[in-house]
């Protein structure tokens, strides 16, 4: 007779066999409760890629399911990258065009900075384009939500400084969120749909991303199901978090599975064995570039493709191997959740036989 066996979607499942033991070897490695009680993380969520596909997701913390959703903060820039790059793949803009010769509504102002060189997507894409605004803080319950322009601007209410050419595109590594801020407005006008409108057509739904969305702020039904994000003393953000007006930068809600789902079909598309949003020759661009920097979207380490992320209460990690044989996204609800990752990073990077694992 067949024993039958279970398997729950949260922490303490009670599915047991090589799966479960494998989960328990990761865990005993972390010790979920300790670390979190210790690092003052009241959530935090695992995915774990293996043979191109999510091989377990479990969630830990009062309440918290794999389908929890957390803020991916900079994670939301490859996501955004992968929109643009099929966007660009049609024919709606040039990846070494002149930013401003493509953008209507607001134009990067110039300077000596741009008088040879120019603000182009690839640059944006790459951290390369010369744009200030590092990452951006977000907007507490109380506060009022500028619009785009007002970002783009430095214009209250906005809590930003006006996104600027400050160094000669093409000239240096510096990472920008502005960057991206101004490919939200290009990615608008082009499909001439609200920014998470565009992602939901062409990433989310075509990647079967049902958790997530780049609306802000989030929605009520989907309020709910929301981690609340944490200080680093232990209290949780007013209003639960802060909203965040430049979604391509920084607006993403997701779940580890999710991401991880987008992980796959960046490494998958980049191999050519699947096209949903991208043909080859263009994934391949969001994995190419030296060691330690930016390619199109990703960050790259050899033949790993990572990216943190880091918003006013949560803190991200999404790495996964060029063919997708492992990977892993952690999502965490608090200031505090980097030093987490690291310790779950470790454990997983022992089960599997990642780099740095020893």
């Amino acid at each position: 007779m067949m024993r039958r066996r279970f398997f729950a979607l949260g922490a303490g499942a009670a599915w047991a066999g090589p799966l479960e033991d494998r989960v328990r070897r990761v865990e005993d490695s972390w010790r979920p409760a300790r670390s979190m009680a210790a690092m003052k993380v009241p959530n935090v969520s695992i995915a774990v890629i293996r043979d191109g596909a999510v091989e377990w997701a479990r969630a830990y913390g009062l309440a918290a399911t794999p389908t929890t959703l957390f803020q991916a903060a900079s994670i939301s820039m490859p996501v955004t990258a992968m929109a643009a790059l099929h966007m660009a793949q049609f024919g709606n803009f040039g990846l070494d065009d002149d930013i401003n010769t493509r953008l209507t509504s607001w134009r990067v102002p110039e300077n000596e900075f741009t008088r040879v060189e120019k603000v182009t997507v690839r640059r944006i894409l790459s951290h390369t384009a010369g744009l200030t605004g590092h990452g951006f803080r977000g907007y507490a319950e109380e506060e009022a939500v500028p619009s785009l322009p007002q970002i783009l601007e430095g214009q209250l209410p906005a809590n930003s400084a006006p996104i600027r050419v400050d160094v000669e595109p093409g000239s240096e590594y510096r990472y920008s969120g502005g960057g991206y801020t101004v490919l939200q407005l290009l990615l608008e006008e082009k499909f001439k749909r609200a920014f998470p409108v565009v992602m939901q057509r062409i990433v989310l739904d075509r990647l079967a991303m049902r958790m997530s969305t780049f609306e802000q702020p989030l929605p009520q039904d989907r309020a709910g199901r929301a981690a609340v994000g944490f200080h680093e003393n232990g209290r949780s953000y007013t209003g639960g978090w802060h909203v965040y007006p430049e979604m391509a930068a920084a607006g993403l809600w997701s779940t580890p599975s999710d991401l991880c789902r987008f992980a796959i079909e960046a490494a998958r598309a980049a191999r050519g064995e699947s096209n949903r949003v991208l043909e080859r020759a263009m994934a391949e661009r969001m994995m190419e570039a030296p060691p330690g920097r930016h390619a199109l979207g990703f960050g790259v380490n050899g033949d790993w493709f990572e990216h943190g992320g880091a918003n006013a209460g949560y803190r991200a990690h999404l790495w996964c191997k060029k063919d997708a044989s492992t990977g892993a996204v952690v999502m965490t609800n608090s200031d505090t959740g980097a030093k987490l990752i690291g310790a779950i990073r470790f454990a997983l990077a022992k089960e599997y036989g990642w780099p740095g694992s020893s």
